[in-house]
């Protein structure tokens, strides 16, 4: 299983933890074992939590791919005033804690924008997050338009991690980046882009077509 570099140092720490509960359980036999059992269930969370597969789905321009993997929490109507500077359908896709939580590009093209704005960080998934909640913004110019990709932070999410800067090239279901423990990404496209997605879908990052654009 391969396994996102930001997560290494969290599962080397559960790893060194691990061995120190056993230590205590093997000097103090007995309900101590709880101690190295509950240890590596979160050390197993910590590998699944920072899983990294390798995905394959359809591509092209025109088509949007799922940046994240988890569940459609809102498809809106809004004005987008940092990139595409018109009105926009957002579509938001909130994780879980168990969802795999690098973010991959949606289109390919050239890295436009990369803007990062701290905020609060309240419940993902209201609507108000992705305009309060620290976050970071990508914004993409793709043969067939731009898109804003937005990554933003939940309640226990305290990292956002973004790859690229202006000037780089974006690679439909490549890697972007990930957020760490739980969040939400928007994903903001032209008002005329037809969704194939509905509210409540799970969607995959890299695998999962949400919108078709103009060919």
């Amino acid at each position: 299983m391969r396994i996102a570099a930001e997560g290494w140092p969290f599962i080397r720490i559960g790893l060194a933890l691990d061995a120190a509960l056993l230590v205590i359980w093997y000097a103090w036999p007995g309900w101590t074992i709880a101690f190295p059992v509950v240890g590596a269930l979160l050390t197993a969370w910590l590998f699944v939590f920072f899983r990294d597969p390798v995905r394959e789905g359809p591509r092209g321009d025109h088509v949007v791919i799922a940046p994240a993997d988890g569940r459609v929490c809102s498809i809106a109507q809004v004005e987008e005033p940092m990139y595409l500077h018109d009105k926009a359908t957002r579509v938001s896709i909130f994780m879980n804690v168990l969802n795999v939580h690098v973010n991959r590009y949606p289109v390919s093209g050239e890295i436009e924008i990369v803007h990062y704005n701290p905020g609060e960080f309240t419940v993902a998934s209201h609507d108000k997050a992705s305009l309060v909640n620290e976050q970071a913004s990508v914004g993409i110019a793709s043969p067939s338009g731009r898109v804003l990709v937005r990554q933003i932070a939940g309640l226990i999410a305290r990292r956002i991690v973004t790859d690229g800067g202006p000037g780089d090239r974006a690679v439909q279901g490549e890697r972007m980046g990930m957020i760490r423990f739980g969040s939400r990404v928007d994903v903001f496209l032209e008002s005329a882009a037809k969704m194939k997605v509905s509210l409540g879908e799970a969607v995959y990052a890299g695998r999962t077509v949400i919108a078709e654009r103009g060919a």
